[in-house]
Formats: C-alpha cells, sequence, structure tokens
C-alpha cells in the first residue's frame, strides 16, 4: 500500500479522520483474529482522539492496548502517557484491566524494565526469540524536532535493532521506547501530526533524501500501511 498522507483542514479534521481509520482497523483485526492490538502515543493530540474513541460502542474485551513509547515516572506521575491515556479514555470504558499493557516503570532501572516489557510482549504475541510480534495498529506523533515514540535524534536508541524494547533519552531522562524493528512489523501505522511547528522537519522526514539520524520518523517504514494524517499547518507541500 506505501505511504499515505492526507492534508486535512485543522486538527479537528485530524482527529475525525484518525478516529475513522481506528474504528476501521479495530473492526477488521477483530473481525480477522478475535482480537485488536494498539499502541498509543503521547501528546495533546492522541489524548483528543482518545477522548472521541471512549464515546464509541467498542468491543472493549477484545481491545488489547499497549504504549508506543513511556517516560520513566509512575502512572500518577502528570507526565505519564499511560495515566493520560487511562483519564482520556480507558478509565471510561469496560475494558479488562488485563486488556491493558503498560510499560513497568518501577523497578529503578530502566534497562531492567525495558527486559520486563519485551519479555511479556513475547509471550502476550507468542513469538521466539528473534521474533518480532506485529500489532494491529500503532499510533505516533512526531516532534517539532522530528523524533517520534522516544526515539530521539542522534541517540542510541535508534540503532536497536535486536530488542523490542529499548531506554531512550530526552535531555538525559529516561524513557521507554518500542524499537524501529518493532514499529516497522506493524499492520498498521498512523502518525497524527498537526501544528505549524512541524512543518520544518516533515519537510525533512519526506524528502528523497534524509538523515534518518537527525530525523528519527524517516526509519518509520512499516510493512504494513503507513498513514501520515496532517492538519494544514503541518503540511510542508
Amino acid at each position: 500500500m506505501g505511504k499515505q498522507v492526507e492534508v486535512l483542514p485543522d486538527k479537528a479534521g485530524v482527529l475525525a479522520r484518525g478516529l475513522e481509520l481506528v474504528m476501521a482497523k479495530i473492526a477488521s483485526s477483530v473481525e480477522e483474529s478475535g482480537r485488536c492490538t494498539i499502541a498509543l502515543a503521547g501528546g495533546s493530540t492522541p489524548k483528543n482522539l482518545y477522548e472521541a474513541i471512549a464515546a464509541q460502542s467498542l468491543p472493549w474485551d477484545k481491545i488489547h492496548v499497549f504504549w508506543g513509547d513511556e517516560r520513566y515516572v509512575g502512572p500518577k506521575h502528570p507526565d505519564s502517557n499511560q495515566g493520560m491515556a487511562r483519564q482520556a479514555w480507558l478509565d471510561r470504558v469496560p475494558i479488562p484491566e488485563a486488556n491493558i499493557h503498560p510499560m513497568p516503570t518501577g523497578s529503578g532501572e530502566p534497562a531492567v524494565d525495558a527486559q520486563t516489557h519485551e519479555l511479556e510482549l513475547k509471550q502476550f504475541f507468542g513469538v521466539a526469540d528473534g521474533e518480532v510480534p506485529a500489532f494491529d495498529i500503532i499510533l505516533l506523533g512526531m516532534g517539532d524536532d522530528g523524533h517520534t515514540a522516544s526515539l530521539f535524534p542522534h541517540t542510541a536508541a535508534l540503532s536497536v535493532s535486536d530488542r523490542l524494547i529499548t531506554v531512550g533519552s530526552k535531555d538525559n531522562q529516561p524513557r521507554l521506547t518500542f524499537t524501529v524493528p518493532l514499529i516497522n512489523r506493524a499492520k498498521c501505522v498512523i502518525f497524527l501530526v498537526t501544528g505549524a511547528g512541524k512543518r520544518p522537519a516533515l519537510t525533512q522526514v519526506f524528502a528523497p533524501d534524509g538523515d534518518p539520524q537527525t530525523y528519527p520518523s524517516r526509519l518509520i517504514q512499516p510493512i504494513g500501511e503507513l498513514w501520515w494524517l496532517l492538519d494544514q499547518e503541518a503540511n510542508p507541500v
């Protein structure tokens, strides 16, 4: 299918199209395999999407929720991606707690927690060592610097190819993150990008040639579908 870029008039348009896509992918995944696995992003734009998803009627017992990255804080911390998604969506719907799979951040050792979560993913998806599981949906945002998940420019996490989960870093603060190979194994990746501040980086991400170490979102080339949903302000064209 390749890369699909859709430019919507404004943030509300991006959210409406994102909701439409997510609902369709959940329905098709449940129909095909009896469940849907979705990995969430942090940030203000996804938060509005989660609030919209919470208002839908869905087979909650068949949806399994994960996170593409997490700041190394507790779930009650205001910076927690898990905490945000619970407030905006998960606490508002009858989804079984066993279907919620947050990244652990409590051991005090980010590398240990990354390994723990990787093991959980392998067990959940039933994959052997060396195999990479395929999420049905991975939602991503993009920072003004071109990063996505916690894959920041010129950091070691960008080059990790033998793990599912690794430790990312921003301003010397650790974060847990999906690795590039795990994201790229997904059946459907959806970027939600809004605001004029994203346009310079998007220009580089979409350029025919460019440096993925400087603009890590260039590394996201899934074997499945890739959707870029942009508002007019973010549109680099």
